[in-house]
């Protein structure tokens, strides 16, 4: 008699679902003058259509996504947020957020929609660089984060900020 313990399916596919475990899903939603949860910027490798208003984006370990949510009432706005987010690698630390699994390190969070509005015009401000703002140093965002807490301008990302990051990035700092 043998003790071999029966192999399962889902041991018999491990490469396929660990690759899935690493990503991180973002669920979108969009439900009109009502519920708007979108992807502002962010380099997706899997889109998932759940049905008409709902669908899944995966991100893999190290990618930046802006994830903005609005949602209104019949009495005007009741939520809206943006979150700029560094997809982490599977068992590390990181910050839950809702609609989002597992989570990630948010490097920006901004609710009031006075305040998302500053930061989607950052954002069009460094695409008018020409520089895709999933490039652009995480500690920038930090940067951006901590002034609009603290009710101060943020510096202007410039292309020598980006040329820096990018040198500090192939040295491995």
């Amino acid at each position: 008699m043998s003790d071999a313990v029966p192999i399962s399916s889902a041991a018999q596919r491990p490469s396929r679902n660990r690759d899935i475990d690493a990503l991180t899903h973002v669920e979108l939603i969009w439900v009109e003058k009502g519920i708007e949860y979108w992807i502002r910027f962010g380099q997706e490798v899997r889109e998932r259509i759940i049905d008409r208003r709902r669908r899944v984006l995966s991100f893999v370990p190290g990618s930046l996504f802006a994830f903005v949510r609005w949602q209104s009432n019949d009495y005007g706005t009741v939520l809206s947020r943006i979150d700029i987010v560094r997809v982490v690698d599977p068992g590390t630390a990181h910050q839950t957020l809702p609609f989002v699994s597992p989570g990630g390190d948010v490097l920006l969070t901004v609710t009031g929609w006075p305040k998302v509005v500053r930061v989607l015009q950052i954002v069009d401000a460094i695409e008018a660089l020409e520089i895709d703002p999933v490039d652009v140093a995480p500690d920038h965002w930090r940067h951006v984060h901590n002034r609009m807490v603290a009710r101060q301008t943020p510096r202007t990302y410039t292309p020598a900020r980006h040329a820096a990051w990018l040198k500090r990035r192939r040295a491995g700092r």
